[in-house]
């Protein structure tokens, strides 16, 4: 089933391939003081702990690529580059696929600044969204965002997203853990 490619109005969400690599670095460094206060964190944890092997450093675009394909092909995680044109203007991941009783999984995304307020991230949370409940046969898909980011929070709404609660200090964002809000969105076709 992977790659996918996913086909909306005005963008095309298809898998990070090797070449893009140029395009996503400078994408990613042009945003990188606009992006900073929404990105995850690695929490420090003692070096002695179990947990230790889990925590490294962030791939480099290559390591990112094969993860995010190995990932797909097992089906635990779907992450798509949003295009417009030829622009690169964002990324989507729909994350943690569950199968079994729960069928969910959360999606996370980001857009360049230069392309945010077009309403590209809210027809790429649709685009994902279809796809995790046509094709996956999902029930449940999370968006969790922190209270702060307004824009965002009106993506998932916009996308039809209902907010369900409050998660106290649940990711490590920006270097410290942060409140989130969930919003949530049920595919009402699964029985």
């Amino acid at each position: 089933m992977w790659p996918v490619v996913l086909h909306g109005d005005e963008i095309t969400l298809r898998p990070a391939r090797f070449r893009d690599r140029a395009r996503w670095n400078n994408v990613r460094a042009e945003n990188r003081e606009w992006l900073s206060p929404w990105e995850a964190t690695l929490p420090q944890i003692p070096e002695d702990s179990p947990a230790s092997e889990f925590h490294t450093k962030r791939p480099s675009f290559f390591e990112m690529v094969a993860n995010l394909n190995r990932e797909a092909r097992a089906g635990r995680s779907y992450s798509f580059l949003i295009w417009n044109g030829s622009n690169l203007v964002g990324q989507i991941t729909m994350g943690g696929v569950m199968y079994g009783a729960l069928r969910g999984a959360h999606i996370g995304y980001w857009i360049d600044l230069n392309f945010a307020n077009r309403g590209f991230t809210t027809q790429a949370v649709k685009l994902v969204s279809a796809f995790g409940f046509s094709q996956l046969g999902l029930h449940r898909i999370e968006i969790n965002v922190r209270p702060e980011n307004a824009a965002s929070c009106r993506v998932a709404e916009k996308a039809g997203f209902e907010l369900e609660g409050h998660r106290k200090a649940f990711l490590h964002i920006d270097g410290a853990w942060r409140d989130h809000v969930c919003f949530v969105k049920n595919n009402e076709l699964i029985k």
